[in-house]
């Protein structure tokens, strides 16, 4: 999302000197070859098995290096993957850790003390890829609670709760998730964090801006601290490895993250601010040279899978990364996460709010790649579920900002892609899917829209829904009723709720219905405070549109 006030367009500052000398060699060599370049220059020269790095006793390890929790992602019916990152201390460049290899031992059991271990076992945290830990557990039962836990040396890390999914052809009465995106740390605390820990829930959907790219000061912004002050590397934009890894320390520093990342499995995807504001595909926020983008992005992509629960075949390669995928939950849902940054088309006009026209209405325009257009629509024609889930990253219905014939519409937002968003909801006409779900964040909102045949005849056949998590700290404290609350309500009447305050989703889906609860706090800026329910809606199995319970 595009903030009130972007930062300035340096980017050479804070560059390293290998890093700027890799771009200075892919500009001679143009963009047409500069992702390859990138990968082989940037990157696949510093992976394990070529450093050869020594191998460090973990038993010297003198200081906790688990500061950063533990994590576990993307359940399947006989498999979970269990993450951590060893960072004695997060805050300094390297963590606090040797350029050494060190060995890692784990556990998984039926039972929080461990008295009922099923599977254990020893994963190697590489200097490579910042000492993270990445272990897929296979041979486990389907809709089963685990929980987890590793060790280093003499130092035992928190225990982690996760849970795998049901068998492909079960039929679960009802799952339980949330949807969250948008934690800008210098906007306030992450309380809904907290919250949404205490949840019953058989998983977490995170839709984007997991982090920041932008400057934290050294009271933290509006976290105002007064008992500590941050270093003054995190006072800079990321722009290199080491500062994505730093920011990634930061944020998994707090308390209420670590405890939502322990208490359920998360499934993640990216949007802008894990790289830079509003990219798009190969393209930067601002005037830089292409490849020189591409190094960062390599950056920013590694840096993700390194702290985030994510399986092997999401680990890129240079500024690559395959992150869509699909779950599936039985014969109850089908999830399609999408990844809407890393292919799309430039943004039309410039980008932001802008009249619609000819730029922006090309029907050659994309927001998913023609790949992985193709890979979702051939996903829903195969699809056997009762709901199909879409989480994905920006506002997906038609979202007109006045109720007048001069509006205008987000360029960043599907809205600047309408060929590729029509394109997707004929292959949901194609496929005979009845029960859509759009899972979005983004915005720093929370909406829920009707999706409309035809956005511009509010009588056309509702076809699926949106639902729209708001943020957990972007935006700080937020209001129930934002300035533009009438007039976007009034320009748009698939438009059924809006508010303004920091948040999350809950949504429950069973064989008749799906529920969304939208989970509101009061105040970011200050910590502890309580979380209600702002709103709740239904839609009805075969029958789309959200009513108000």
């Amino acid at each position: 999302m595009t903030p009130a006030h972007r930062p300035s367009a340096r980017r050479e500052a804070g560059h390293a000197p290998e890093l700027r000398a890799a771009a200075r060699h892919l500009s001679r060599r143009g963009v047409l070859t500069a992702t390859g370049a990138a990968a082989a220059l940037a990157f696949s020269v510093n992976l394990p098995g070529t450093a050869h790095a020594a191998e460090a006793d973990a038993r010297r390890i003198t200081e906790d290096p688990f500061t950063l929790g533990v994590a576990s992602g993307d359940p399947l019916p006989g498999s979970v993957l269990l993450w951590t990152r060893l960072a004695p201390r997060p805050y300094e460049p390297g963590s606090g850790m040797p350029r050494a290899r060190v060995r890692v031992q784990w556990e998984l059991a039926h039972d929080a003390r461990f008295t009922r271990v099923v599977r254990r076992g020893q994963a190697t945290a590489h200097p490579e890829l910042d000492h993270s830990v990445h272990v897929e557990v296979p041979g486990l039962g389907a809709d089963r609670v685990y929980h987890y836990r590793f060790r280093a040396g003499s130092w035992i890390s928190p225990v982690g709760r996760t849970r795998t999914a049901p068998l492909p052809g079960a039929r679960p009465g009802e799952l339980r998730l949330a949807a969250a995106s948008c934690q800008a740390y210098h906007d306030g605390y992450f309380t809904a964090y907290g919250h949404l820990a205490a949840e019953d829930l058989h998983a977490v959907f995170h839709l984007g801006d997991y982090l920041y790219e932008y400057a934290v000061n050294a009271t933290g912004g509006a976290r105002a601290y007064t008992d500590r002050r941050l270093p003054a590397h995190f006072n800079r934009e990321t722009v290199t490895l080491e500062d994505y890894r730093l920011r990634y320390g930061l944020y998994k520093s707090d308390p209420d993250l670590r405890a939502a990342h322990a208490a359920h499995p998360f499934v993640v995807t990216w949007d802008d601010h894990e790289t830079e504001n509003n990219y798009a595909g190969g393209t930067p926020e601002n005037d830089v040279p292409p490849e020189e983008f591409l190094l960062r992005r390599a950056a920013a992509y590694r840096a993700y899978w390194e702290n985030q629960p994510l399986r092997a075949p999401q680990r890129p390669t240079g500024p690559d990364m395959r992150l869509y995928r699909r779950l599936r939950f039985g014969r109850l849902a089908q999830f399609d996460i999408l990844d809407t940054r890393q292919y799309r088309s430039d943004q039309a006009y410039g980008d932001g709010w802008q009249t619609p026209g000819p730029e922006s209405e090309d029907p050659s325009r994309t927001m998913t790649g023609p790949e992985q257009e193709r890979w979702l629509l051939d996903g829903w024609r195969d699809s056997r579920a009762v709901w199909n889930v879409v989480p994905q990253q920006v506002t997906f219905a038609q979202r007109r900002n006045v109720p007048t014939p001069d509006f205008k519409l987000s360029m960043d937002a599907w809205d600047g892609y309408p060929a590729s968003r029509g394109r997707v909801l004929a292959g949901a006409a194609a496929a005979g899917i009845e029960n859509l779900v759009v899972l979005t964040g983004d915005v720093h909102v929370g909406y829920a829209f009707d999706l409309k045949a035809d956005f511009d005849d509010p009588a056309s056949r509702t076809v699926g829904t949106e639902l729209v998590a708001t943020s957990i700290a972007s935006g700080k404290d937020g209001a129930d009723r934002p300035a533009n609350w009438d007039n976007l309500t009034r320009a748009n009447p698939h438009l059924r709720f809006y508010n303004g305050r920091r948040g999350y989703l809950r949504v429950t889906l069973t064989g008749e219905h799906a529920r969304a609860d939208f989970r509101t706090v009061p105040a970011v800026t200050t910590p502890g405070a309580p979380v209600t329910t702002a709103a709740s809606f239904v839609t009805e199995a075969g029958d789309p549109g959200l009513k108000p319970v």
